[in-house]
């Protein structure tokens, strides 16, 4: 049995905890011949730490070795300290396909300086749904043909600096009102609006993609009972067989409560290899790991995971490590790379409404949210008082902050003439109190876009909150730039 573990060992990427590769963690990796992991915020201190965490993880993991990141760009990011790249619809606000492919190779040389070979992106999610709560400005836009073309260019770009891309969702989460991460969504549209819209942008980048994620959404149209990820029909009959899909296809996290609440570790995990999946994310506790292993060794053993299947699957897996091997390289262009970035978010800034800026040294309210924290997919959110540090270098500022947009009373604010600024610092829409009631000067929406369709005022869009964007909001505050970007979704 310790051989098919084995083998069962290559077929998984698990999560790992702390900042270093202990010594019992390592036995662990070395003894199941596991030979991917994901790394996550909580794994980051810096870059030294990284680079000697991503280099003991290779040591253990042998020849092979896969080590990933979701380093897509705006709110999803892992490295907080490298070039921060703007969000995918940041770059489809600028329409520029040559801007996308140039950072998409920046993020690659990034991460490959820290020792990553794998990065989970770029988005393939046409996001047409304003109250998507998961994807939004990760996507590219709402036109599968403009969206395609500009994510290839940004998956072109990491592959000529010898980082794996794997893009996802297939077949695509654009479309939901549930976050997978919470619960199991339903995408309930004909098979011929998928093809139309959905399927449009995997089915281009399929003789491309190294890698494909899939999503935990049930589509009644092609599988009426199970998940994208556990499908036989979606993942074999659509995306091996009718789009000769070729490359590697790993699943979502397996923790995520859409898999999680309903299924079994070991059982979800086989049904996915046996649906078509190449490689299971088992990023639960060690506990969930081992049942994995022993499920995934047990189907081997019995004949349910046929060891010519196996095979295939250790193959394409072995293709994807062998042409794009792990191990950090020195990063000479990251100043170059930091401007880069900090002009792709400048172009990416798009108007609403015609907004008007403040005289230099007004009396200025900032109305912001107190709560940033993490949502467990993107990073935490700029502070409030970090946005009123950035507008004190033009304006006199006075921050209010509120805890509750469905409570906060506009009409509490002082009525003394001050120009009022309300930035929105969260993913979430806006409810009916707040879209009825507040009445700011300006609304700077530097995170969701669609909240800008929320508040009735000009608005500044920055589909991000690095600091880059408080930088392009301040070079547009003092008219030195224009906001150029046309927001790349239907509504704007």
């Amino acid at each position: 049995m310790d051989e098919l573990r084995q083998l069962a060992g290559r077929l998984i990427m698990v999560r790992l905890s702390g900042t270093e590769l202990d010594d019992d963690t390592g036995a662990f990796l070395r003894t199941n011949r596991i030979r991917a992991a994901c790394l996550f915020r909580q794994n980051m201190t810096d870059g030294a730490q990284l680079t000697r965490f991503t280099g003991a993880l290779r040591e253990a993991f042998g020849a092979g070795a896969l080590i990933a990141l979701d380093q897509e760009g705006g709110a999803v990011v892992r490295a907080l300290w490298v070039p921060p790249p703007p969000a995918a619809m940041g770059l489809g606000a600028t329409g520029d396909s040559g801007l996308a492919r140039e950072v998409g190779a920046a993020v690659a040389r990034a991460v490959k300086s820290m020792g990553f070979n794998w990065n989970f992106a770029p988005v393939l999610d046409l996001n047409n749904n304003p109250l998507n709560p998961v994807i939004a400005e990760r996507s590219f836009g709402a036109d599968p043909e403009r969206a395609t073309e500009l994510a290839l260019a940004w998956m072109a770009g990491s592959e000529s600096e010898g980082v794996a891309c794997c893009v996802k969702h297939f077949p695509g989460h654009g479309d939901t009102h549930v976050d997978s991460h919470r619960d199991l969504p339903t995408v309930d549209k004909s098979l011929a609006e998928l093809e139309r819209f959905e399927f449009a942008p995997f089915r281009r980048a399929a003789p491309h993609a190294p890698a494909m994620m899939t999503a935990h959404i049930v589509y009644p149209a092609l599988d009426p009972v199970l998940p994208a990820t556990m499908s036989r029909p979606i993942l074999t009959g659509l995306l091996r067989e009718r789009m000769d899909y070729r490359g590697v296809i790993i699943t979502d996290g397996m923790d995520m409560h859409a898999i999680a609440l309903r299924y079994e570790a070991g059982d979800a995990a086989v049904n996915a290899l046996l649906a078509g999946a190449d490689m299971v994310m088992a990023l639960g506790s060690r506990a969930t790991q081992e049942a994995t292993l022993d499920a995934i060794a047990a189907a081997i053993a019995d004949g349910r995971l046929a060891r010519a299947e196996v095979e295939a699957k250790l193959a394409r897996l072995d293709r994807l490590a062998g042409l794009h091997p792990a191990g950090a390289v020195p990063y000479p262009t990251e100043e170059a790379d930091r401007a880069l970035m900090a002009e792709a978010w400048r172009r990416g800034l798009s108007a609403r409404g015609n907004p008007q800026r403040p005289a230099p040294g007004s009396r200025l309210r900032l109305v912001a949210r107190q709560d940033v924290v993490s949502d467990g997919v993107s990073e935490a959110g700029v502070p409030a008082e970090r946005i009123a540090a950035s507008l004190a270098t033009l304006y006199d500022v006075d921050l209010v902050t509120f805890a509750n947009a469905d409570a906060f009373d506009w009409d509490s604010l002082p009525r003394d003439g001050r120009f009022t600024v309300l930035a929105s610092t969260s993913r979430r829409r806006y409810g009916p109190h707040p879209c009825a009631t507040w009445k700011p000067d300006l609304h700077l929406a530097l995170w969701n876009p669609y909240q800008a369709l929320d508040i009735d005022a000009p608005a500044l869009m920055t589909y991000g909150f690095a600091a880059p964007a408080l930088e392009a909001v301040n070079a547009w505050l003092r008219g030195e730039i224009e906001a150029t970007g046309r927001c790349p979704v239907p509504g704007f």
